[in-house]
């Protein structure tokens, strides 16, 4: 189940929001100009579909995202938990960074956590199958797919480099709880 929490960024102990409510996430996210959506499939996507039957599935929204944004190239990123690179791979994200283009992912299956520090406020968003979030750039945020990454996304980009992360050298995501992906 999709879910957002706000935290002041100076108090990682204190939930100021939660909600699970799809309609609350995508308007509390609007308001620091991050989109959220949920998408249905056009018809099922079984586990280990290819790309193509991937993209076949959500073609109308992907179409519609890449005329709205420009998007120059679209690819799906999987990593599955017994994925011997996986430490290394979740590593790469776990510290604040942005990028210098919007970071947009839907969730085909499985979850992660993005969790962005806007002012001052740092607002965590588990995003589950079903989910798009279109993370602004220049907005610093991190990633973690946790200990056992379980997850298969769709990834739009404008430029070949933009993907790259930009890091602040703040610690304060490890001044935050690390992802343990929640029940249902």
């Amino acid at each position: 189940m999709s879910r957002l929490r706000i935290f002041n960024d100076n108090d990682p102990s204190s939930v100021l929001l939660e909600t699970t409510d799809g309609a609350a996430i995508a308007s509390e996210l609007a308001r620091i100009g991050v989109q959220f959506e949920r998408w249905v499939a056009q018809h099922p996507v079984a586990p280990g579909a290819s790309q193509e039957e991937v993209f076949a599935a959500y073609r109308q929204d992907i179409d519609r995202l890449v005329a709205q944004h420009g998007f120059q190239s679209v690819d799906v990123a999987s990593v599955a938990p017994d994925n011997p690179n996986r430490a290394e791979i979740r590593a790469k994200f776990l510290d604040e960074h942005y990028h210098k283009e919007d970071e947009v992912r839907f969730f085909v299956a499985g979850s992660g956590l993005f969790t962005l520090h806007v002012d001052d406020k740092v607002y965590e968003v588990e995003c589950v199958k079903d989910d798009l979030i279109a993370v602004p750039d220049g907005v610093t945020h991190w990633f973690d797919m946790g200990e056992y990454p379980n997850f298969a996304a769709i990834r739009f980009f404008t430029a070949p480099d933009g993907w790259v992360g930009h890091f602040t050298g703040t610690t304060i995501a490890q001044q935050f709880p690390r992802y343990q992906p929640t029940a249902g």
